[in-house]
């Protein structure tokens, strides 16, 4: 069927405008205007952005049957303390499929392209508000729980994702005439947030002893999804393998990709590990621990995907009053 179809061309890293090129990636490039139909169909073939599309894309629907289960196996209506669960479990399914749309899509225009990964970046913000939405709920070590920093641990959430969003949006903009600086910004706007929000799960698994520990089977759990997360964020940070050996790399196995892979499979561990902290420490935390409520649940991730949606907006409204600018790629140099 796809053979009776014409698939677009590729083009090479010299073939393209700048705000396209990716470091080290020297081929597979599509077209800087292609058409909507052109990036659909671009996902059958193989270029420098079709796994970056397909392993976000698939693990989207295992994050969905997740969280239609807990939605159908467990009573959420009534029961306050599943509502953690199912904000985290969201968000796990709106970034995969947020970074997948924004792959498909970049190559519309470089308006296109700014605006689907500003999405893209807001969705990011959003699963690490979900993530800190349930260490407060269900992996705050024990000793730590009804303490200030608790108390303020959501609220403090809340304003870093929001920094974060903006940072992120902001960081595509001296991108063009300063890269170094954009992509500090960008890194910068994703490590505060999750060394912010991991600050609980660090202490309890590297730094706690004795009393006020929360000690048991779930802490190794914890570690692999804590490794996963630093090898991704290394993979993103450095560009590696494909910078020790450029072109050689293109298509299959270079650092975006795995960048993906690894960051699913440590959402996975992650996922694990909540969901068996919140089953086993359930009675505990329900005696101990501040009640679980919609403003520090459901209501804010309702404020912060508003406020995002809000800095997408405006970082997206200049861009959209002109028009977009990307060349011909047989004419366009680096």
């Amino acid at each position: 069927m796809l053979s009776l179809i014409k698939l677009p061309r590729v083009f090479n890293v010299h073939q393209v405008p700048k705000a396209f090129q990716e470091d080290s990636i020297i081929s597979g490039y599509r077209h800087p205007c292609s058409s909507a139909t052109d990036c659909v169909l671009s996902l059958f073939q193989l270029t420098n952005e079709t796994l970056n599309v397909w392993t976000h894309f698939l693990p989207t629907w295992y994050f969905l049957w997740k969280l239609l289960t807990v939605v159908c196996m467990q009573d959420v209506w009534n029961d306050a303390y599943t509502w953690p669960l199912l904000v985290y479990l969201l968000s796990c399914c709106v970034y995969p499929l947020a970074s997948s749309c924004a792959h498909t899509f970049s190559t519309m225009s470089t308006r296109a392209r700014h605006i689907c990964f500003f999405f893209d970046y807001g969705a990011l913000s959003f699963y690490s508000l979900g993530s800190a939405i349930t260490y407060s709920a269900y992996v705050m070590p024990d000793g730590w729980v009804n303490s200030t920093f608790h108390k303020y641990y959501i609220s403090i959430a809340v304003f870093n994702t929001i920094i974060c969003t903006a940072m992120a949006c902001y960081s595509r903009f001296p991108e063009s005439q300063r890269p170094k600086l954009g992509k500090v910004l960008r890194i910068s706007a994703f490590t505060y947030p999750y060394l912010f929000d991991n600050i609980p799960l660090f202490y309890r698994i590297f730094l706690c002893a004795g009393e006020g520990c929360t000690v048991n089977e779930v802490n190794s759990v914890h570690v692999y999804h804590t490794l996963l997360a630093f090898l991704t964020g290394f993979l993103f940070a450095t560009h590696l393998p494909e910078r020790l050996a450029p072109g050689r790399f293109d298509y299959i196995g270079h650092s975006h990709q795995l960048f993906h892979v690894c960051g699913v499979i440590g959402t996975h561990f992650q996922m694990q590990a909540i969901e068996m902290d919140m089953s086993l420490r359930r009675a505990w935390l329900q005696d101990h621990a501040p009640p679980v409520t919609f403003s520090n649940t459901l209501g804010a991730a309702l404020l912060c995907i508003f406020i995002s949606l809000g800095i997408i907006f405006l970082f997206s409204r200049p861009l959209l009053r002109h028009p977009a600018s990307s060349r011909d790629p047989r004419t366009a140099r680096k």
